[in-house]
């Protein structure tokens, strides 16, 4: 084996490893995400706040877009589209709950439970945090995925730290209205979000048409 095919093989070699990598983490960081969702929807809807119930929308928007990088490195980009619109119509069903409580707040607000609210957005912080963390090791493996995986995992930091200041104005007001202005503004995230999911999925579909050599409808 020459220079070339030995420089050849270690350049494949790792990008296998990059690759791997790359699997293990969006999958931990999708698990963490999913986990913590369930927490913020059940702390959300006992406490009654709106803008923690949508931020547990992003928790699942994470979930799906870290799930879609792990199926992107191996499956094929008809499958990988099918299951990428699937994912944004499980986004819109939280962010319909939360949309349907903030619409039957409006003719009244009420100020949600300060207490756990604010508990659950440091758990929230420290997940997304963390998530933030193990994605910036390989934003760079996994092309404009991944980066925005990692950069959607640190902005989310900074909404949790509104949620946490939204507590705080609304322990000193004791008015519900903060808590559904903040919440109807993540709603919007969410929403535009799911449909950033299906966009990518709409263009992988059309992608896998094009080189199957099928008309593009």
């Amino acid at each position: 084996m020459d220079r070339e095919d030995g420089l050849g093989g270690a350049s494949q070699h790792e990008e296998l490893l990059d690759a791997g990598r790359l699997r293990r983490t969006v999958l931990a960081v999708a698990l963490l995400n999913l986990s913590y969702f369930f927490v913020e929807f059940t702390v959300a809807l006992a406490a009654g706040s709106i803008s923690l119930l949508a931020d547990s929308v992003d928790f699942l928007e994470d979930t799906a877009v870290n799930l879609l990088i792990f199926i992107a490195l191996g499956w094929p980009l008809a499958r990988r589209a099918a299951m990428g619109k699937a994912m944004a119509v499980v986004i819109l069903g939280p962010a319909a709950v939360a949309g349907w409580e903030a619409i039957r707040r409006f003719s009244e607000p009420v100020a949600p439970d300060v207490v756990p609210v604010v508990l659950a957005s440091l758990g929230a912080i420290a997940v997304n945090g963390t998530s933030a963390l193990l994605l910036a090791r390989v934003r760079h493996a996994g092309g404009s995925l991944s980066r925005a995986a990692f950069l959607s995992a640190r902005n989310d930091v900074l909404v949790n730290a509104a949620i946490i200041v939204m507590a705080l104005v609304t322990l000193r007001t004791d008015s519900g209205w903060p808590d559904l202005i903040l919440g109807c503004f993540i709603i919007l995230l969410a929403l535009h979000a799911a449909r950033e999911v299906w966009q990518v999925s709409e263009e992988e579909r059309l992608g896998a048409k094009a080189l199957a050599g099928e008309a593009i409808d």
